[in-house]
């Protein structure tokens, strides 16, 4: 697990003031950073040009451009006149031991983008922009210093300085960052940064529902209670999933017979014995105010997913002690309506989903927040994680009632909401990623029977 942050100026100023490391110092560091990477990664001679901005991320490149020098064939694109008193001194440098400057774009093996860093926050004029597309052309692999400029630039690798930026892992990033890897700014990370609210969430995070305990029988592993809907497949798959991943029991609750796998109960009540609820997969308008009103008559944990987001029911739902909601882009600003937190479009909440995630767990600290998505966001109170392991093979109708399937599931088992929309998320991400098959093809069902190889 790694810390997230929203900006790393005030980092940088306590090397400045506590390590007494200069801003040249930290430069420095970064580029060496950079040229270690390109060093170990591609072999001398390789032809390299570094396209830089006038402030201090085309800094960066100029003293990227300087440490190559020798060893491979370096030139730099600069594209405005240098600005900022690194960036002038930087070029300098760079003269100082020979770095060819050129004027346009040409063929190489490797493009550095080091146009403008997380500080920018303007528009790019229409030159930039045409370069941008150049570079992005090329048939070069791809290194962006920093970030990629403007989230436009399409990197293989981007190598960001310090500590690691939330605007790296909003959904609309993701097509262009690639690999991310941090760089040593002159001292570690842990002590270049802070404590954060926000986290980045690895893989290795997962802890399984392992059955340690040999004394035990399926009521030892809980009893997970679904809503069975007017779309029945999305709560039978969920159930399907639950009972997975490790529910001892479970059962849909319904108001009309139907033909169930075997492997699933069925009961017109929630049983006594229920651990835990999930409600709203494929919901629709099966459920009558007074069914509703009987199946949430307890005070069990409970996952809230799809329909029931946008119902006047969520609002009582919220005020329950043991609750994850998992609503997807167009449900989530759905709730944040009926809430009166925010009338917001889906557009809107895409440019800003950290703040309206922040914003939720203002207003419901109690609550859990699974904010589905390219990147994932799970959060309660002031605990903030992203998961950024997600494919674009989830991106099918079912995926997410499978995932209902697994937090319902570890509720059903004792995890509490914040655990447990964790470890769910983890676990759907790893299952796709698992899949031997093309990714297309991946199904609700490729996930349930994945969940069996989880350790394979």
């Amino acid at each position: 697990m790694q810390r997230v942050f929203e900006e790393v100026a005030s980092l940088d100023a306590r090397c400045y003031e506590h390590f007494f490391l200069s801003e040249d110092i930290l430069m420095e560091h970064a580029a060496e950073g950079m040229a270690g990477y390109i060093r170990n990664n591609f072999k001398k001679d390789a032809k390299i040009i570094i396209v830089c901005g006038s402030g201090n991320n085309g800094a960066d490149g100029m003293a990227l451009g300087r440490l190559l020098h020798a060893a491979f064939d370096v030139s730099l694109l600069i594209l405005k006149k240098p600005s900022s008193p690194m960036a002038l001194l930087q070029q300098k440098r760079a003269k100082s031991v020979g770095v060819k400057e050129i004027e346009k774009l040409e063929r190489c093996d490797v493009l550095v983008d080091a146009i403008v860093g997380t500080g920018f926050s303007g528009t790019f004029s229409a030159e930039i922009q045409k370069m941008i597309e150049q570079m992005n052309a090329q048939e070069a692999f791809k290194i962006a210093c920093d970030v990629p400029s403007g989230t436009l630039f399409y990197a293989d690798v981007t190598l960001t300085m310090g500590a690691l930026k939330k605007r790296m892992f909003l959904d609309s990033a993701k097509e262009f960052v690639g690999e991310i890897k941090v760089l040593d700014l002159g001292v570690s990370r842990d002590i270049y940064e802070k404590e954060s609210s926000w986290h980045l969430l690895d893989l290795q995070d997962l802890k399984l529902p392992h059955r340690t305990k040999k004394d035990s029988h399926k009521g030892s592993y809980g009893h997970l209670a679904l809503a069975l809907g007017e779309k029945s497949g999305a709560s039978i798959m969920s159930a399907l999933s639950a009972l997975r991943f490790g529910a001892g029991l479970v059962t849909l609750v319904g108001y009309e017979a139907l033909q169930l796998p075997h492997q699933l109960m069925y009961s017109h009540e929630v049983p006594a014995n229920t651990t835990a609820l999930a409600l709203g997969m494929g919901l629709g308008a099966e459920f009558s105010q007074m069914e509703l009103e009987r199946f949430l008559d307890n005070s069990l944990p409970l996952i809230a997913d799809a329909d029931i987001l946008s119902s006047p029911a969520i609002l009582d739902i919220l005020k329950r002690e043991r609750v994850v909601v998992t609503p997807h882009a167009k449900e989530f600003v759905a709730l944040l309506n009926v809430t009166n937190i925010a009338e917001i479009t889906v557009e809107e909440l895409q440019k800003e989903r950290f703040k309206y995630a922040e914003l939720f767990c203002k207003t419901y600290p109690n609550v859990t927040l699974l904010l589905k998505g390219a990147n994932v966001i799970i959060a309660q109170g002031e605990k903030f994680y992203i998961n950024p392991h997600g494919t674009p093979a989830l991106a099918k109708g079912g995926s997410g009632d499978v995932l209902s399937g697994l937090i319902g599931a570890l509720l059903a088992q004792g995890r509490i909401p914040l655990e447990a929309a964790i470890n769910g998320s983890l676990t759907h991400a790893k299952l796709a990623l698992s899949y031997k098959g093309a990714d297309f093809s991946l199904t609700p069902d490729d996930l349930i029977n994945e969940i069996s190889r989880l350790e394979k």
